[in-house]
C-alpha cells in the first residue's frame, strides 16, 4: 500500500496540491461548503492515481484544494462507503494520502438519523464517541504496522480541544449543538424498528453508514480529528415511518449553513 499512496501523493502535488493543513470529507448532502474555498485546484476521483470512485449520485467524486478561512484545506467533495462494494481499505485511502500530503487535522460530516429523541431532525450533533458496528476495521490488513500503530489507541478518538472550541462556536452563534455518540452500520438498507431499540440500548445518539473507519485511520495516523452529524430523521421504533431519502438529502441542505458556519470559524482558529 506504501507504494501506492506514494503515487498517489506525487501525482497531486505535481498538480498543485500543495502542504494542505486541513483536511475535511463532506458526507450526503453537504456539499455547499465548496461555494466557500478559494477553490485553487480540483481534481475528478476518477483521475487519480489509485483513487476509489464514488459511485453515489449525490456524491459527486471530487478531491478539491484551496483556501478557507485563512488556512490550505483539502476537501473531498463525496466519500465512500462499505454499502458502495468497497473494502474499509478502500473507504480510507483518501485519509492517508490527506496525511501524507501534509494535513495535521481531519473534519468530517455526515448525515446520521437521531436515535436519540431528545435530538431533533435539522439540528446538528457534535460526535464526542462512536460505536463500529461495520464488522471490521481498516487497520486489519497486513503490513499496516508499516503506516503506523496497530494497535491504535482510541480511548479519545475525537480531539477534545477541537470539541470544546465547536461548542464555543455554536454557543457564540446560538447554533443548537448537541453531543453524543455515533454508531456506524454497513447499511445500505435503512435499520428495522428492532434494530434501532437495539441501537438506543447499547447508547448510540445517532447512526449513519461512514466516518468511523476514517476517524479510526486519523487515529493511526495521529491526526487530529472531529466530526459532526447533520441530523436527518429521527428514528422512533414506535412511530416508525417509511424513509423518503430525498427528504433526508432535503433536511441535511437545510442544516448545512449551520455547519459550514462551525466549520469556517473553528479553522479559522486553528
Amino acid at each position: 500500500m506504501l507504494k501506492l499512496i506514494n503515487e498517489t501523493t506525487n501525482y497531486l502535488k505535481k498538480e498543485g496540491f500543495d502542504t494542505p493543513e486541513v483536511g475535511i470529507i463532506l458526507g450526503t448532502g453537504l456539499g455547499l461548503l465548496t461555494q466557500e474555498i478559494e477553490i485553487i485546484k480540483e481534481i475528478s476521483y476518477n483521475d487519480i492515481p489509485h483513487f476509489p470512485t464514488a459511485t453515489v449520485e449525490f456524491h459527486t467524486g471530487k478531491l478539491i484544494y484551496g483556501i478557507l478561512a485563512g488556512k490550505k484545506v483539502i476537501v473531498m467533495q463525496g466519500r465512500f462507503h462499505v454499502y458502495e462494494g468497497y473494502s474499509l481499505q478502500d473507504v480510507t485511502y483518501p485519509v492517508r494520502i490527506m496525511e501524507k500530503l501534509g494535513i495535521h487535522t481531519l473534519l468530517v460530516s455526515n448525515a446520521a438519523g437521531a436515535i436519540n429523541l431528545n435530538y431533533k431532525k435539522g439540528e446538528l450533533m457534535l460526535i464526542e464517541d462512536h460505536i463500529n458496528l461495520q464488522g471490521g476495521s481498516p487497520l486489519a490488513f497486513k503490513g499496516v504496522e508499516t503506516l503506523g500503530e496497530r494497535f491504535t489507541d482510541m480511548s479519545a478518538p475525537y480531539n477534545k480541544d477541537i470539541n470544546a472550541t465547536f461548542k464555543s462556536i455554536a454557543k457564540a452563534n446560538s447554533i443548537t449543538l448537541h453531543e453524543g455518540v455515533y454508531t456506524s452500520v454497513v447499511g445500505p438498507q435503512l435499520e428495522t424498528r428492532a434494530e434501532y431499540r437495539m441501537l438506543k440500548i447499547i447508547g448510540s445518539d445517532a447512526v449513519g453508514m461512514s466516518t468511523v473507519p476514517e476517524i479510526i485511520v486519523a487515529n493511526h495516523l495521529s491526526l487530529k480529528t472531529a466530526a459532526i452529524s447533520v441530523l436527518t430523521d429521527e428514528c422512533d421504533p414506535d412511530n416508525l415511518k417509511p424513509v423518503d431519502i430525498g427528504e433526508i438529502i432535503a433536511m441535511a441542505t437545510k442544516a448545512e449553513p449551520n455547519m459550514i458556519t462551525l466549520f469556517k470559524a473553528l479553522i479559522k482558529q486553528l
